[in-house]
């Protein structure tokens, strides 16, 4: 295994078991590892301190252990078996009415680069790192062991999430078994899952316990669910009791998913109708009087350099939806952009409260669930902002 020595000083993060080492911290390397070569990490006065996945680029080690482990067959094994531990521990994994959870989420169950939703008896598995991408054949195996009859296909879907410049060549694919079943059950309802060609690993596992709370809310409301995608927050709410649905989405496929969604769980009722729309024209032109609206869209900030032009965009979302909402209503609004932070995001919704003239109170602070961790030495894994307004 190759060797990689830090300058002096630089090894404070690792001693406090921050996952990354970013290039500048690199004196040099003991040899030429190729991308996605395991390494062993020491300081400038030759002390071991970490092992973990070579990537080019700013991040370029993804540490695996603090520890001078083999990564092997049984390491993959024991980090598995500890994160089922932690779904099984809060109820989401072998539950009778949800088989829809994540099982690893990266740093937070100190896999870095790694990704493992569960759908029923389908595991999709995403590589963030090239690291992950060489080692997916021997996570394969061990997910298997730890997963046993629960577990009979995993599909690996990577093509979009791997850096291009490895040139890989990825496919996406069944890398065990295979099933043309893509429903999968979440809190009792079901969903069409499409791992296939879906955003994601095909469906946003991490908006689970706030779909239940647009379910809480819901009773007697006439609920607009923008950038629907699956419409996982439209099935609930209609659950809930809501008068009328309405889904809306730039894309006529998520449209027609969500449909199939609704009819999967609701057939044939008339309260839901989705729209393949601009969320921006829609929310200019409606004249609706919806009281519970769910703004989820995707990442408006992928990296820092966007940060000002996706704090622009939250502001012009809300405030357009502010100004058309009757009094009394309930805003769900959300970021699921990394790089911006919660009072960001927050400071957003109020610059829209204040250009829209509405006074505004916060019911709720929305976060991502319990089966996406967040790694205490890692803050950088807490993404998911939400807020729940209500709109006087």
């Amino acid at each position: 295994m190759k060797k990689l020595y830090l300058n002096k000083g630089k090894e404070e993060s690792l001693r406090r078991y921050h996952p990354w080492v970013f290039s500048g911290a690199v004196h040099h390397v003991e040899g030429h590892p190729q991308e996605g070569d395991l390494v062993q990490v020491y300081t400038a006065a030759d002390e071991f301190i970490a092992v973990g996945h070579w990537q080019i680029g700013s991040i370029a080690v993804r540490v695996l252990s603090f520890e001078d482990d083999p990564i092997g067959h049984d390491f993959w094994v024991r980090r598995l078996r500890a994160a089922l531990d932690v779904r099984r521990s809060i109820g989401v994994a072998g539950h009778p009415h949800n088989d829809t959870y994540r099982l690893v989420h990266g740093e937070g169950d100190n896999l870095p680069g790694l990704i493992v939703d569960m759908y029923g008896k389908t595991a999709v598995m995403q590589a963030h790192s090239v690291g992950m991408h060489v080692s997916r054949m021997a996570i394969a195996e061990a997910l298997k062991e730890v997963m046993g009859d629960a577990l009979q296909n995993i599909y690996y879907k990577s093509e979009t999430t791997l850096p291009f410049k490895a040139e890989l060549g990825q496919e996406n694919g069944f890398i065990m078994g295979s099933t043309p079943d893509d429903i999968a059950v979440e809190n009792g309802l079901r969903f069409h899952i499409d791992w296939l060609k879906g955003q994601k690993t095909g469906f946003f596992v991490d908006q689970r316990d706030n779909r239940s709370l647009v379910e809480q809310y819901s009773k007697g409301r006439r609920v607009l669910n923008m950038f629907c995608y699956t419409g996982g927050f439209s099935v609930y709410a209609m659950r809930g009791g809501a008068s009328l649905v309405h889904s809306v989405d730039s894309s006529q496929k998520a449209v027609d998913l969500v449909n199939a969604n609704v009819e999967l769980n609701f057939p044939g009722d008339a309260r839901h109708k989705a729209f393949a729309e601009d969320a921006f024209k829609y929310l200019e032109q409606m004249d609706e009087n919806y009281d519970l609206v769910i703004l989820d869209p995707p990442a408006f900030a992928k990296h820092r350099d966007a940060i000002r032009h996706a704090i622009k965009g939250y502001t012009k979302l809300n405030a357009r939806a502010m100004e058309k909402m009757p009094q009394g209503s309930l805003l769900f609004t959300f970021s699921c952009s990394q790089a911006i932070s919660k009072d960001q995001f927050r400071m957003a919704v109020f610059t829209a409260a204040t250009l829209a003239r509405r006074k505004v109170r916060i019911l709720h602070q929305l976060h991502q669930p319990a089966d996406h961790p967040i790694n205490i030495y890692h803050p950088e894994g807490e993404y998911l902002k939400g807020l729940v307004l209500y709109v006087e």
